[in-house]
Formats: structure tokens, C-alpha cells, sequence
């Protein structure tokens, strides 16, 4: 899947595909026609760079509701001529999600869609789980014959089959087809459910791996066999090192991250630092400027590991290198440092901020680092971390930072956090919105009656509701 092309954040598109709250408080007053392209542009092109951890369906799900919207582009979108073509379930899965709010919300129109691509469509599994949580046991009964239909009744259909059932996120389908008055139906699904669990016993059984009485030489050819197959295998062999080792093979483990081949030295650098070995700090940093960039990445990952007073005192003095190990030394200290360190951070995240822009993985850390150690004077990079980042986890990150170190923040972004598309960041804002504004009482209220609300969310609702606000 391509990385989105993501719209400036001063335009609806833009703040749409954010899932800022901004984005529905603008889309609530722009003209309708312009709000709902929109909003069916973010659903049919999926904005997120990892739409496997970022949320947005239930946030395009109600503001599909305050609209009013139809969903005739998302009808078109599903049943398009591409969906044989390509079956990523990147394609369809945030239409999907988005009729499966629809649903719990009452759209009869929405459940129809889930049970007709369910049906036909090319990522039926995930509209099938969908259904599974919202639809009645009849109309999950009427969908067997064309999702058995799917699987021939030959040896690779049956196996395809035991492998859907087996690999099913939501079971209530399976176990309702399993009952089945039609003995046809019920005959198939019981077999696949049997032959699903034994593929699952066999595969928990079939031994994998480093085995009891290896030495630690053994480990380290292991983990260069997985480098020669392009696996990298280095944090499982280091934690066979831990079974594996004593005292007595200290001195061929550090040899190993000197000079060792480059899957024994990644093995070695992470078990010596794990360990808080007195020489693991100066073996990183050779490491670090190594030719092999295994080698250096697994140096300074097993750096960011270290959580010794000793870490933290040499993260001080590499904080001002300008290469991967001084920028890990700025997280280090985000995640670990002192009062003493805020200006350190600060200058890591601004350099972050300047050199990779407001999507820089450093700056997760980095911005949790600076509201942890209350850098007051980094609202102002904070703020724009929070405007720009296309991630709404990191959003998330700046906003939690943001309560932390900016005074403005109960006005201001916690505002508009109350309709972000993060549990997370709705459940901050819940907790420091300032309430003497219409809309934050209004919108504490849809909060706490939303059946769909994360209920961390609605504990947050309700510890507001006092003397300064009428209660749900």
C-alpha cells in the first residue's frame, strides 16, 4: 500500500484526514455537498500511514451521522470492478469498519451493504466480523450458502476453508453455521472448525528454533543463519543467550560483539546490554559507526534498552552527536533523564522537528520526554507537532504533552480533542476541557450516552460532571 497523499492541515480535507476534532467541527458548518465529498474522499481513500493501529471509523461513522450523509460513493466504492482486481484488505477495510458503526448506530442501509459484500465481496471476512458484532442471528444464517459457496468441496477447498474459520477474529458466524438446520451447511463448518483447531495444536507443537542443551556458539551460528535467509533474529537469540550462558562465557560473547559475523555481534550487543554489562556502553558506540547497518540499528536499539544510571549519564554526553546514537541519547533521556536534561530534550525534539518534520518517529518518544519532564517552553513546537502530524497516535502523544506544559490548553486544543477521532486524546480532553463553553457540554453529554464510546472515555465524562455542569 502507497503511503496517503495528505492535504494540508489548514484545509476540511486536510483535518479530516488528520481525524482531528477541528475537522468535524468545520465539516459541521461548511456547505454540506463540499463536507460530505470530503468525508467520502478520507473513507474511500484510506488516509492513515498505518491503518492497522490508527483509529477513524467511528470518527467518520458519526460525522456521517451529524450529516445526515448518504452512502451511495462507499456502495460504489465496495462494489466496483477493482474489488476482483485487488483484494488488499487495505482497499475496503475502513469502508467496512465505517458501515459497521453505521449499523450499531441504526443505519438499516449500512447493514444491508456489510450482508450484500459479505456475500460477493473480495474482503467478505472482514465484513462477515463486522456483521458478526451487530447483525441478528438470522441474517448471519441467510449468509452461509454464499460464504461456503466460496470453498469448493475438494481437499484445497476444505483446507482453505479450516483456515478461515480457524483465522476468524469474531467466532458467532462459525459457531451459528455449526448448528444449522441444513445438515449440508452444519456438516462442512463443524469439520473445519475440527480440522482449524488441530492445524492450531499442531502448529503450537512443532518445535521451532534454538533447542534445551545449545551452547552459546550455537546460538550465535543460529542467528547468522537468520541473516543469511534475511530474517533478522537477533532478540530471540539474545534471549537464548540469557538460558543459555554463564559467567564462564562472558569473555566469548564480548569477543563475539567485536569481531563477531553480523548476526552474533547484534545478538551479543543486545544480551551484554539487557545485562547492564560494564563494557555493553563501549561496545555500542563502536558498534554504532559500523559498515553494516544491522550491526549499528541493533547498537542503538540495545542502547535505548539501558535503563542503568550509567546509560543515562553517557545518553548525556552523546546527546550532541548529529547521528542515529545522540538521537537515540535524546530519547534515552526523554524516556529516562532528569530536570536537569529538559534542555537537552528540548533541543532533540526541535532538531527533530526541523530536520524529519512533524512525522519523525523519534518525536513519539520525544514528546511523551517532554511532557514528562514538564518543558514549558516546548508548547510552542508541541503545538505545531499537534497541527501537522498526519498520525493520530502522535497527536495523541502532543495533546497528553500539551496538558502537561501549555496553560492554554484547557481553551484551547482540548476543545476540539473532545471530538478527535483517538479514544485517547477524547479521554485528555475530557479530563481539562474547560466547560464554561457551550459546545464542550454538549459534546460531554453525547460522550457519556454514546453507546459506542470507549468507556475510559465516559469514566472521564463523568468525573466532570459537578456543580459546573448539569449532570447526563
Amino acid at each position: 500500500m502507497f503511503d496517503p497523499v495528505i492535504a494540508p492541515s489548514g484545509t476540511l480535507l486536510g483535518l479530516l484526514q488528520r481525524g482531528r476534532g477541528d475537522g468535524t467541527l468545520h465539516a459541521l458548518t461548511a456547505p454540506r455537498a463540499e463536507a460530505l465529498a470530503a468525508l467520502d474522499h478520507c473513507v474511500l481513500r484510506d488516509p492513515r500511514h498505518d491503518w492497522q493501529v490508527e483509529n477513524r471509523s467511528l470518527y467518520y461513522a458519526r460525522l456521517y451521522l451529524d450529516l445526515n450523509g448518504e452512502l451511495d460513493e462507499i456502495e460504489r466504492h465496495l462494489f466496483d470492478a477493482e474489488d476482483i482486481l485487488d483484494d488488499c484488505e487495505s482497499r475496503t477495510g475502513l469502508a467496512l469498519a465505517v458501515l459497521g458503526h453505521l449499523a450499531s448506530y441504526g443505519r438499516r442501509d449500512a447493514l444491508a451493504l456489510l450482508r450484500r459484500y459479505a456475500a460477493v465481496g473480495s474482503n467478505w471476512a472482514w465484513a462477515l466480523d463486522e456483521l458478526a458484532l451487530r447483525d441478528d442471528d438470522a441474517g448471519l444464517r441467510a449468509l452461509a450458502a454464499p460464504v461456503l459457496a466460496r470453498f469448493p468441496a475438494d481437499p484445497d477447498g476444505e483446507a482453505a476453508l479450516a483456515a478461515a474459520v480457524r483465522d476468524a477474529f469474531e467466532p458467532r458466524p462459525w459457531r451459528l453455521w455449526a448448528d444449522d438446520s441444513r445438515e449440508s451447511v452444519a456438516t462442512r463448518v463443524r469439520a473445519a472448525r475440527e480440522a482449524g483447531s488441530f492445524d492450531r495444536w499442531q502448529r503450537q507443537m512443532r518445535p521451532s528454533g534454538p533447542r534445551p542443551g545449545w551452547s552459546v556458539g550455537a546460538v550465535f551460528e543460529w542467528a547468522q543463519q537468520g541473516v543469511e535467509r534475511g530474517a533478522a533474529l537477533h532478540v530471540p537469540a539474545a534471549r537464548c543467550l540469557t538460558a543459555v550462558a554463564g559467567p564462564e562465557d562472558r569473555p566469548e560473547i564480548v569477543e563475539a560483539a567485536r569481531h563477531g559475523t553480523e548476526g552474533a555481534r547484534c545478538t551479543a550487543l543486545r544480551y551484554l546490554a539487557d545485562g547492564n554489562d560494564p563494557d555493553a556502553l563501549d561496545l555500542i558506540e563502536a558498534a554504532a559507526a559500523d559498515v553494516s547497518t544491522a550491526v549499528s540499528e541493533a547498537a542503538v536499539d540495545a542502547f535505548e534498552r539501558m535503563r542503568s544510571v550509567a546509560a543515562v549519564d553517557r545518553a548525556r554526553g552523546w546527546a550532541h552527536r548529529p547521528d542515529a546514537l545522540g538521537a537515540a541519547a535524546g530519547r534515552v533521556l526523554a524516556c529516562r533523564g532528569g530536570a536537569q536534561d529538559r534542555d537537552l530534550v528540548l533541543a532533540a525534539l526541535r532538531e527533530a522537528v526541523r530536520g524529519e518534520g512533524p512525522d519523525a518517529p523519534t518525536l513519539w518518544t520525544l514528546v511523551d520526554g517532554t511532557g514528562r519532564l514538564g518543558i514549558a517552553c516546548a508548547a510552542p513546537v508541541l503545538r505545531h507537532v499537534y497541527r501537522e502530524t498526519a498520525s493520530s497516535h502522535l497527536r495523541q502523544r502532543a495533546a497528553r504533552a500539551l496538558a502537561a506544559t501549555d496553560p492554554s490548553f484547557p481553551a484551547g486544543f482540548a476543545v476540539e480533542c473532545l471530538w478527535d477521532c483517538e479514544e485517547t486524546t477524547r479521554e485528555i480532553a475530557a479530563r481539562h476541557a474547560e466547560t464554561g463553553d457551550a459546545r464542550v457540554v454538549d459534546q460531554l453529554r453525547r460522550l457519556a450516552a454514546d453507546p459506542a464510546e470507549e468507556a475510559e472515555v465516559q469514566t472521564a465524562v463523568r468525573s466532570r460532571i459537578g456543580p459546573d455542569m448539569p449532570a447526563v
